[in-house]
């Protein structure tokens, strides 16, 4: 019996130093940027800086909404890589001056990101930059949000916690997640 609790300690004590091992394996900046990578730097950091939006607040909404994939489809009609509604995307192409939008340029990755950054320029107008609400509206509809600031569910200061929808303010704290972690991990480029 002693020897099978020595057996015991002895693979619990290995099992723990695996696990401190990988702990510090996963904070190493290198690994850190294979779970937030930057494959869109080019169209991201072109059309952030046309429109005026951060890019990293850019990266880190295409990273929540498609994980980078510039195909993706949600079951609500969202498409591409920022996960547009067409309704929403030809609203955006016709005041971002893009001509001749068709919904298969939602899966263009440069087209996607072009009107995606748009979308949240005009959002950052709307809620006066503020971040949180900003994403709320671009989950949830800048109607709603108004809604919400108007019946005071949420106050202009547009804290996380206050948001009224649990979808919603998960996702927020993703993006913002997201977004802190890219400024951490490329705090060398020049956007």
């Amino acid at each position: 019996m002693i020897i099978e609790v020595r057996k015991i300690g002895k693979f619990l004590s290995l099992v723990l130093a695996g696990a401190f091992l990988l702990f510090i394996i996963f904070q190493l900046p290198w690994v850190q940027r294979l779970r937030y990578p930057m494959p869109y730097k080019g169209s991201v950091q072109k059309y952030a800086t046309q429109y005026g939006v951060d890019p990293y607040l850019v990266t880190a909404v295409i990273r929540e909404e498609s994980k980078f994939m510039p195909k993706a489809q949600s079951k609500a009609g969202a498409k591409g890589l920022m996960q547009l509604m067409p309704e929403t995307a030809q609203w955006a192409a016709d005041k971002a001056g893009l001509n001749k939008f068709q919904e298969e340029l939602l899966f263009e990755p440069d087209a996607n990101i072009r009107l995606g950054s748009w979308y949240i320029a005009n959002l950052s107008q709307q809620f006066q930059n503020n971040t949180v609400l900003v994403l709320a509206a671009y989950n949830g509809g800048s109607g709603r949000v108004k809604d919400w600031l108007d019946r005071g569910q949420i106050s202009p200061s547009g804290k996380v916690a206050e948001l009224p929808i649990l979808e919603t303010k998960e996702y927020v704290k993703r993006v913002l997640k997201s977004y802190a972690k890219y400024r951490q991990l490329y705090p060398d480029l020049n956007f």
